[in-house]
């Protein structure tokens, strides 16, 4: 049988399939130019079949596609492949029966069939959500309710007006807000080797309580406590920063149980005294509190494994990120 090879590569040719072979994005496209490569080489067919693991009749079908197109033939053309078993309005409707119950594939592997009498894999249906830019990932934990709208947007302005005038120098703008922290972890996702999984320990224990007021150039002055924040706690942190207040400084904090009741107003006037305003957020707002992003950072980047294995190691670990923020633990506010 003659062999067949490929010939009359330019040295320009040869260099523009070898930039292809190494960084193209499609794992067929940099095969097939190889193969042109190497039948220019010399290999034959035979030899060609067994480095791919592909059959004869491929390697004739790439170096065919070579001669007739050149570098248009490394690619697939439109109408080759197996026919897609979904069109692009049943697409859609999958995407809408995903939305419906986005925990749950197997519903919206029962309604394809009802509806259409197509049974596709599991596998196949991810393909297509993810190819409506869907992805799988962590649900996260929003507010029952939402803002008055007229409320919202007069505290957004007025929130607005105090931060231009934070950056004048002309007041400190400090937000308030309470979290907690235990032995039960907070990192739900790691790198791990394939085959390997990693293990975090998790206990019921006491709980940190941490208290908060800083601003947007990352300074923070925090209170720890192993008890139950209260409106009592509250005041008598606010009171413990107003002493170290030397300019007007306004403290922006949720309309929480804690934060407006009476004990809290009893003290307005004389916060006002001290130089310190107190701004209530709009209800149901929390994304208006920046120290909100603080909370997260420690819970989800700061604090390593390590720090959950007892209840000393997390109070050292809460203890360093809360003296060393602004200096080795940094947040850009923009």
């Amino acid at each position: 049988m003659k062999q067949r090879f490929i010939q009359g590569l330019s040295p320009e040719t040869i260099h523009l399939l070898s930039r292809i072979h190494r960084h193209s994005y499609h794992h067929q496209v940099r095969q097939r130019a190889h193969c042109i490569l190497l039948s220019f080489e010399g290999f034959n067919v035979t030899e060609l079949m067994s480095i791919f693991a592909v059959t004869r009749k491929t390697v004739y079908t790439w170096l065919d596609d070579w001669d007739n197109h050149c570098l248009v033939g490394l690619y697939d053309q439109p109408g080759r492949g197996r026919k897609p078993k979904l069109n692009d309005v049943q697409k859609e409707q999958i995407r809408a029966w995903a939305k419906m119950t986005p925990h749950n594939l197997n519903a919206v592997l029962a309604k394809i069939k009802e509806a259409w009498n197509i049974a596709v894999s599991k596998t196949t249906l991810k393909r297509i959500l993810k190819s409506c830019s869907m992805s799988w990932r962590r649900l996260r934990r929003v507010v029952a309710g939402q803002p008055d709208p007229v409320e919202y947007e007069t505290k957004r302005h007025q929130l607005e007006v105090l931060k231009r005038q934070e950056e004048k120098g002309e007041l400190d703008l400090r937000y308030l807000d309470e979290s907690g922290f235990c032995l039960v972890p907070y990192v739900p996702y790691a790198w791990q080797e394939k085959g390997e999984t990693l293990g975090l320990p998790s206990q019921r224990s006491s709980r940190f309580n941490v208290l908060g007021l800083m601003n947007r150039h990352n300074d923070l002055t925090s209170y720890v406590f192993d008890k139950s924040i209260t409106s009592a706690v509250v005041v008598a942190c606010i009171d413990d920063f107003s002493r170290t207040c030397d300019q007007h400084t306004v403290v922006v904090m949720d309309q929480a149980s804690v934060h407006k009741n009476a004990e809290i107003e009893e003290k307005i006037e004389d916060w006002k005294a001290k130089n310190v305003e107190i701004f209530w957020l709009p209800t149901y707002s929390p994304h208006l509190n920046l120290i909100e992003i603080f909370w997260r950072f420690m819970k989800y980047e700061w604090i390593e494994f390590a720090a959950y294995k007892c209840l000393g190691s997390l109070s050292l670990y809460i203890d360093k990120i809360l003296k060393g923020f602004g200096k080795d633990y940094v947040i850009d506010f923009g």
